[in-house]
């Protein structure tokens, strides 16, 4: 059996922003050899998520909008008891448990095995900072 492991980092200027990172995942599965196993891909900060979807930016504004609506940023101590430890992202966190931790994608004939439109996007909700990325291929 074949392994392979890398690391992304991100640094994004906005609070919340989404990348599709399926064009540097892809390298890795190439760079790996593998012919057929799977792709593990998490986000390893917990203010950040990693998410399959269609690159299509009028989702992605909606996700957006959706994700305020739900988890609010709010700097204060009132609305998240988070933010009472001296951090100001508890909005951050509760959009990281909705949107998800990782995804595994199935790898066949030596490429990502993905549905219609699929892509693979690295969520941020609490920007300006450098955030890692783990992407592990596994298969033979």
């Amino acid at each position: 059996m074949k392994s392979c492991t890398e690391y992304l980092t991100f640094t994004v200027s906005k609070r919340m922003e989404f990348i599709n990172i399926t064009p540097k995942v892809e390298k890795v599965v190439r760079k790996s050899g593998v012919q057929e196993g799977l792709l593990l891909c998490n986000a390893m900060h917990i203010t950040a998520s990693v998410f399959i979807n269609d690159d299509e930016p009028g989702l992605h504004e909606d996700y957006k909008r959706w994700l305020e609506k739900l988890a609010p940023f709010d700097a204060s101590t009132s609305t998240y008891h988070h933010n009472r430890t001296g951090e100001d992202n508890g909005d951050a966190h509760h959009k990281r448990q909705v949107m998800g931790r990782e995804v595994v994608v199935a790898i066949t004939e030596g490429r990502l095995d993905f549905g219609p439109w699929e892509q693979i996007f690295y969520g941020e909700f609490d920007g300006r900072r450098p955030k890692r990325v783990l992407v592990k291929v596994i298969g033979e």
